[in-house]
């Protein structure tokens, strides 16, 4: 690494931190010619191969762009949005791939989109998977409502079982030294 100052090509490192959750590491170097110390930052790129067959660094700023075009109207603030980015380039980046095809980009950004909002979902994904046509659209709705009656079923099993349901569980109850109300389970 050159000097910034007498521009000496031999350094030193003094001493290495990471930042950002391990995403970037900060290494503090000395001079070895004047003695100048001086700090640098070293971080793994992330390239994205376009279709086109060109590479460019991943840009957590273009999903969030992305996502907001499909979020456009709905009620979801900004926080959300910034933590469904951070989730689509953790799940990238734990591939542990140097260069990622632009398709795996938009398949990372579907599963958290869907968790957050289902109509911006459905346009993400008619955008991004091309629909045609009308019955796209509802193949798509019917796998949604397939999951979501999936999902209803599994939390019908478990109050079934004697455990309250997250909706069962009630404001804290004074009686009880403020601990939440839970309804006593059911006699089989």
């Amino acid at each position: 690494m050159r000097c910034p100052y007498c521009r000496h090509s031999d350094s030193r490192v003094v001493d290495s931190r990471e930042a950002e959750d391990g995403l970037i590491i900060r290494r503090r170097r000395s001079c070895q010619s004047c003695g100048k110390r001086f700090t640098t930052v070293e971080e793994s790129v992330l390239a994205v191969v376009k279709r086109s067959g060109v590479t460019e660094p991943f840009s957590r700023d273009k999903v969030v762009t992305g996502v907001r075009k499909a979020l456009q109207g709905r009620p979801v603030d900004d926080d959300a949005v910034a933590v469904l980015a951070q989730k689509v380039e953790d799940a990238i980046r734990s591939r542990g791939a140097a260069e990622v095809p632009s398709h795996e980009v938009g398949l990372a950004i579907l599963e958290p989109l869907r968790d957050l909002d289902v109509v911006a979902y459905l346009r993400f994904a008619s955008v991004y998977r091309a629909f045609e046509s009308l019955s796209d659209f509802e193949r798509e709705i019917a796998l949604l409502r397939a999951e979501a009656e999936g999902a209803a079923v599994a939390q019908a099993v478990h109050v079934d079982a004697g455990e309250p349901a997250a909706h069962d569980v009630g404001p804290p109850d004074e009686e009880s030294g403020g601990e939440p109300r839970v309804p006593a389970a059911r006699e089989a």
